[in-house]
């Protein structure tokens, strides 16, 4: 890595480190974040004219403490008159947030899309924010890796940065870092960082977060990553030929919707997915069986997750294709026929209850007696509970789960979507609620507010973005 020194006005930037193993844009990425100058304005002259986005470092010729010279205005705030209406552009960038009404997007480092649409997804979960934020105080715990514990450190510091930015944030160093603890994601073609798979991102981080946000010696919440995302589940694994039967459990991340011919909706996708075949040794046949397994859900999640099972290695082309087949998913999602018999009982109460508040609700709302403000609580409690105005939760993870109660209900407020047909290739979007309700599509540094309407309508059946992840909050009701 070399480095370089940059006039740009009257201003020089001297040690400006150049990784000649990304594009120049990097490059570019950083001198935005010196300079306030974006990437589209930055004129920098370089042997043989001017720096191109996708340049070629080795044929530029540049050398160790060579000075470059750059020209472009850097964004500006308009200041406003002494006394006069105040504009939004006036405001300090963290109240700019909160009147824009989302937060930052993200440059895109080199087909690095994957990420940042698994960053924004993530990023939305107000409850992993604020274990990041308590993680800075605790500290690494020894059992942690340091790779790890300096990714969770990085992800914490993305997630102020963006909430605190207008401006599009380059995740230079957080990439760095995922880079360093798994290095299948810095995979050169032609000396071009490669696409990944946005899923693959998604579970390593929610991995390496599982394993540095764990509170040693606390019997309380041992592992916040689990109680907001982990599934339980039961099953039961059966060999037909022999008569054998048992008993499984085990927690997972997020539940597989296969797609098959059969499959027109998410609903029968899960119903497939928790049914699989498996080969194994019989005992009492002593050779190999198949036996059928078949897997209930024991244990809910705060976050559901959903992952579209839209890929697969195609022998004759010796590389992954795509099933571009159009599968419907529902703004609001009821899982209680995919629950174990135990955990069906517990979930009957809260959503009688919940069935009563909802219909009392439309009942109100039908009458003119004013009474709005018991409404308002309803609502709130209902569909808001881990949340207040500011986007923290508003009592941690442990506390609410113990004054609240699953219903099996939940709704949508995350949608990953790849655009393509292979997963090598193609683009990666984040579709994000905000707290207001208000869709944002998070296409790397461009947020773009949509209508609710057009969320459902990404799934698949053409060439368009397709939900490959699909990311469900619980509707809770108080105990």
């Amino acid at each position: 890595m070399s480095t370089v020194s940059v006039k740009w006005q009257k201003e020089m930037f001297k040690d400006v480190e150049i990784d000649t193993s990304q594009p120049p844009y990097v490059f570019k990425c950083q001198l935005y974040d010196l300079t306030g100058v974006p990437p589209e304005r930055q004129k920098i002259m370089v042997k043989g004219g001017l720096l191109k986005d996708d340049a070629d470092w080795s044929t530029l010729g540049v050398k160790e403490g060579q000075k470059l010279m750059m020209m472009g205005t850097a964004d500006e705030i308009i200041k406003a008159p002494e006394k006069g209406p105040v504009f939004m552009e006036d405001l300090p960038e963290e109240e700019q947030v909160v009147a824009l009404g989302h937060s930052a997007g993200l440059f895109n480092l080199g087909n690095t899309c994957y990420m940042n649409s698994t960053l924004q997804c993530l990023h939305s979960v107000p409850e992993l924010k604020s274990a990041l934020i308590k993680y800075s105080h605790s500290g690494k715990s020894n059992d942690v890796d340091q790779s790890s514990h300096m990714l969770a450190i990085a992800t914490r510091d993305l997630f102020n940065e963006l909430d605190k930015s207008v401006k599009p944030v380059a995740p230079m160093q957080f990439w760095m870092l995922l880079r360093k603890k798994y290095p299948q994601f810095g995979q050169l073609h032609n000396g071009v960082f490669m696409q990944q798979d946005a899923e693959e991102c998604w579970t390593q981080l929610l991995y390496t977060l599982s394993q540095s946000l764990k509170t040693t010696g606390s019997s309380e919440n041992p592992d916040t990553v689990k109680a907001l995302f982990g599934i339980e589940l039961v099953s039961r694994v059966h060999c037909q030929e022999s008569g054998e039967e048992s008993s499984e459990a085990e927690s997972v991340y997020s539940l597989k919707c296969h797609i098959s011919q059969e499959v027109n909706h998410l609903h029968e996708g899960l119903k497939h997915g928790l049914k699989s075949e498996l080969e194994k040794a019989s005992p009492s046949l002593g050779r190999s069986a198949i036996y059928l397994k078949e897997s209930r859900i024991d244990g809910l999640p705060r976050y559901l997750t959903i992952q579209f099972v839209r890929f697969f290695w195609k022998r004759e082309s010796n590389q992954k294709a795509k099933i571009l087949r159009k599968v419907d998913y529902p703004l609001e999602l009821d899982v209680y026929d995919l629950c174990s018999d135990d955990l069906r009982g517990k979930l009957e109460a809260p959503r009688q209850r919940l069935r009563d508040e909802e219909g009392k609700k439309l009942g109100l709302k039908a009458s003119k007696d004013g009474s709005s403000s018991k409404d308002n609580d309803v609502k709130m409690s209902n569909a808001e509970g881990s949340s207040n105005g500011s986007g923290e939760p508003s009592m941690a993870t442990s506390q609410e789960d113990s004054e609240t109660q699953m219903t099996g209900i939940y709704d949508l407020v995350a949608v990953l979507t790849h655009k393509g047909r292979s997963a090598d290739s193609g683009h990666y979007v984040g579709w994000v609620k905000q707290e207001s309700g208000k869709w944002i599509e998070y296409d790397d540094d461009s947020p773009i507010a949509q209508r609710e309407e057009d969320i459902t309508k990404l799934s698949g059946g053409g060439d368009w973005h397709m939900a490959y992840i699909c990311m469900y909050k619980a509707r809770t009701i108080p105990m």
